[in-house]
């Protein structure tokens, strides 16, 4: 004898059969509608009669000041972050630092959420100075709520401000290196290397960042242009070891259209031969 119950389908109404089998036949006792209730996730209010809200708030904002602040300046110390599905990072950057602070309180965790996306929002548009502006407002006691309005009002006129404040680097290794290794973290040798790499490149060259296989930084330079794209045919091959198509004094044919048959470039195909 075997019995089956039918699984219940999105919490919706369901039915349920249960039935025997006895020397090849079936029989179906019983058969019923089952209805499974709706199950919402119960959400927690907080009211601010006696101000405790706005000082957990507060709280909130405090220690995710606390803690990107150790990150400011030149003399700013490292932080470890942990992670369940990684190894762990060193990092020297108040936005990565910020994005990380989970609080155990929920609602001091709000308040470190509205700076967080505030901060965020300002490294976005601006680029840097997120460790700075959430300790400055902090440490002038304003309410979390009306940091995050003021900064997002304020930013567009900050970029424009910032924009006629700013001095262009000059092309010397010294100043770029310095403002390489500012951003990396005050790691002079990565900043060497990333003013070695625009010396050698120039303002509009491109350079490009890739995690490499060996404990040692590796600078390589490559002359000309170069696209992500394949030969469309191996006839174009010219060497069959290395299946590779190299060819000397080349016509390039740049064209800003998408060529949907050959008659349409048979003219200039027929000029270069």
């Amino acid at each position: 004898m075997g019995s089956s119950l039918a699984p219940p389908s999105n919490r919706l109404s369901s039915f349920v059969s249960i039935s025997s089998c006895s020397f090849g036949k079936s029989q179906t006792f019983a058969q019923r509608k089952v209805r499974f209730p709706k199950i919402y996730a119960a959400k927690q209010l907080h009211f601010n009669k006696d101000v405790t809200a706005i000082k957990k708030l507060q709280a909130g904002v405090n220690k995710l000041a606390d803690l990107v602040g150790v990150t400011l300046g030149p003399k700013g110390r490292n932080v470890v972050l942990e992670s369940k599905y990684g190894p762990l990072r060193i990092v020297n950057d108040g936005v990565t630092v910020a994005r990380e602070v989970e609080l155990e309180d929920p609602v001091e965790n709000i308040g470190a959420k509205l700076v967080r996306q505030a901060a965020s929002k300002t490294n976005d548009l601006v680029g840097d100075g997120t460790t700075t502006s959430v300790v400055k407002v902090v440490a002038a006691g304003a309410n979390p709520v009306l940091i995050t309005r003021g900064i997002e009002k304020t930013t567009k006129a900050l970029v424009a401000e910032l924009k006629k404040m700013s001095k262009e680097v000059k092309d010397s290794d010294s100043e770029l290196a310095d403002v390489a290794a500012v951003s990396a973290g005050n790691n002079y040798e990565v900043g060497n290397m990333i003013a070695e790499a625009m010396a050698k490149v120039g303002r509009k060259g491109v350079v490009t960042l890739e995690e490499g296989k060996s404990a040692e930084n590796s600078l390589y330079v490559v002359e000309g242009m170069q696209f992500d794209r394949g030969y469309m045919s191996p006839y174009f091959v010219t060497d069959s070891e290395k299946m590779s198509a190299e060819y000397e004094n080349c016509k390039l044919l740049l064209v800003d259209a998408k060529i949907r048959n050959a008659r349409d470039i048979i003219n200039v195909l027929e000029d270069t031969i």
